[in-house]
């Protein structure tokens, strides 16, 4: 794992026997890489590019330029040292798709946006999303956030999310980590409604 710069704010938790470490992804393109990048080659894929500029072509290099410049695209579980987990965090204004949307409104554009997740196969089942979901609110505030909001699918419906949906996880995560219901959007992703979630911060320190 690359060196943590002084200003960075980390999370840590326990999860099974394995230490988690979340951090900012400033200076991890390679853990980036690792966890959200296409490895076949000529590959295109999402590159969490969805939100931000689905039109970019050099996706890569994209986000490459992204990890290497402050506040960064979002944060990076590691587990042992090993990069296990992403979370998509950063100014509601960076994600293209999010200001033009016509389903999900803007009720305050300068709130930093959590828009998704990606945990590696061999890392799914441990609880490493609320970890990652920890890490990306104290990045959001270290940065000086007020107010952190996402999008995830209502989870008062019965039956198990599909793996499209789980990218943008439940409302449930989101209660569970303080976040609050807003409003029910007119977004649905697997046949499911998706909510604006909000939590409110206090400044860092």
């Amino acid at each position: 794992m690359d060196e943590q710069t002084s200003h960075e704010q980390t999370s840590h938790e326990q999860i099974g026997t394995a230490g988690v470490e979340v951090v900012s992804a400033v200076g991890r393109y390679d853990g980036f890489y690792e966890v959200v990048g296409v490895k076949k080659p000529g590959g295109r894929g999402c590159w969490c590019m969805s939100y931000r500029d689905s039109s970019v072509t050099d996706r890569a290099g994209y986000m490459q330029r992204e990890c290497a410049t402050e506040p960064g695209p979002g944060v990076l579980a590691y587990v042992d040292g090993e990069p296990a987990g992403w979370c998509s965090v950063a100014p509601r204004a960076s994600y293209r798709r999010l200001m033009r949307s016509r389903t999900i409104p803007v009720p305050d554009p300068d709130a930093w946006s959590v828009v998704c997740f990606v945990v590696r196969p061999r890392f799914r089942r441990r609880g490493l999303m609320h970890a990652l979901l920890a890490g990306a609110v104290e990045h959001a505030r270290a940065h000086g956030a007020r107010v952190v909001e996402g999008y995830p699918i209502s989870s008062d419906e019965p039956g198990r999310v599909d793996i499209i949906s789980g990218y943008v996880d439940t409302v449930a995560l989101f209660e569970r980590a303080g976040f609050e219901r807003v409003l029910e959007t007119t977004a649905h992703s697997g046949g499911r409604v998706r909510w604006l979630v909000q939590r409110r911060l206090e400044p860092a320190g």
